[in-house]
């Protein structure tokens, strides 16, 4: 199962918290000992160029 969670600083450690259901549905119990395997998501690039502006002539000019 996949989930996404936000990680949590504890001490000088980050923890991750399972989500309700990936624990009802692999059955985990408290002190079991699981493999996780770790992974950042892909940010989409839409909509992160949203304020930007068409080229000008001094843009271009620039370029030359």
């Amino acid at each position: 199962m996949k989930a996404l969670t936000k990680t949590k600083a504890v001490g000088g450690s980050i923890m991750v918290v399972i989500p309700r259901n990936i624990i009802a549905g692999e059955g985990i119990k408290p002190d079991e000992i699981v493999e996780i395997e770790i992974s950042k998501p892909k940010k989409e690039g839409f909509g992160i160029l949203k304020n930007i502006k068409p080229f000008t002539k001094k843009d271009e000019e620039w370029h030359d």
